[in-house]
């Protein structure tokens, strides 16, 4: 990021006031530069989308993608305003923008996990919110114009989490390729694409939903799969105390649910077909979590849980979820001798 060129559009625009003010990197992301600016009384974040994203493997994306971020805050702020950030000045020539920051009275849910908090109040308001995003955007043509971002979308989940992974794991790889080749076509509501814990933040008084250049017109059962992936992942984490902790993948998805006035049909399956595959892929695909390099152990279980589900065609919630209390009850038996 060019910070003297953007230093002088945001003083020729009024956001800069002060000669001198603190310009500092934010950490969490892959995608983007984004920079904390303190220019007393004033904070603010401007974000700017990479051409190459920062993983091991070569991964690149085209940095129109912040336009669809923010066209995603316009789009989602008009019915949930509370849960966007609002856009504070956009340059779509220098292809960034600024929006407010969110101070330490606002904490990353994903933090909370990790730090063995699991709320379920937090997992519910989840359920609801995204709900509500895919109800209001289901059948929407302007939506679906807007959101037209198929190849977008390939590029920053398609590629690197199906078909990475199914290059690497070839007993799979006809059901990875089969599911690519099904979301590429499918066209529902309006699809975060990065629906997870790390891009929400709990508040005082309200959730505030960040990173949205994912956003695409398709499949909501990517955004379940999504945050089914990372809260089950969580639960690895604290897998020794996980029979004590309440169950907040259960209630995200229940609560999702319970807004639906239809039973979910064959949503069911795709989204449990979804979180086996992007779970492996969060192991073996482009983007695997930090949190579980070098532990050898939990990935070989992953793998062997997304291997035995798929091979055996077990996509409904229920048995999923009772495969996989079986297999972590076991897994934590053999930590324990």
């Amino acid at each position: 990021m060019d910070l003297k060129k953007i230093e002088a559009i945001l003083r020729r625009e009024g956001l800069l006031s002060h000669p001198k003010f603190d310009c500092m990197p934010l950490q969490g992301g892959v995608s983007s530069e984004i920079f904390l600016i303190k220019d007393p009384p004033r904070q603010f974040v401007v974000k700017k989308a990479l051409p190459r994203l920062r993983v091991k493997d070569i991964w690149e994306a085209d940095t129109s993608r912040n336009q669809v971020e923010q066209a995603f805050i316009e789009y989602v702020r008009a019915s949930q305003p509370s849960l966007i950030p609002e856009i504070l000045y956009s340059d779509p020539a220098n292809g960034f923008f600024v929006m407010p920051y969110f101070d330490r009275a606002y904490r990353n849910w994903k933090e909370q996990l990790m730090e063995g908090v699991f709320e379920p109040e937090t997992a519910k308001k989840t359920g609801l919110v995204l709900a509500g995003i895919h109800l209001k955007s289901t059948g929407d043509l302007r939506a679906r114009t807007i959101f037209d971002t198929t190849e977008n979308f390939g590029n920053l989940r398609i590629a690197p989490y199906l078909l990475t992974t199914a290059s690497r794991n070839p007993r799979l790889k006809p059901l990875f390729l089969a599911e690519a080749k099904r979301l590429v076509n499918h066209r529902e509501c309006l699809v975060h694409g990065d629906f997870s814990p790390k891009n929400i933040l709990v508040g005082p008084d309200r959730m505030v939903l960040l990173d949205h250049e994912v956003a695409w017109y398709g499949d909501p059962a990517f955004d379940l799969g999504f945050m089914l992936t990372h809260l089950h992942l969580k639960q690895l984490v604290r897998i020794q105390q996980l029979p004590m902790l309440p169950d907040l993948a259960q209630t995200f998805w229940n609560t999702y649910f319970e807004q639906h006035l239809h039973p979910p049909g064959d949503l069911e399956e795709r989204a449990g077909r979804l979180w086996l595959m992007i779970m492996l892929a969060r192991v073996d695909g482009k983007s695997p979590v930090e949190y579980l390099a070098g532990k050898t152990q939990v990935q070989e279980f992953i793998r062997t849980f997304v291997h035995e589900a798929l091979m055996e065609g077990i996509l409904k919630r229920e048995p999923l979820v009772q495969l996989w209390k079986y297999r972590i009850n076991n897994f934590i038996k053999n930590e324990n001798k």
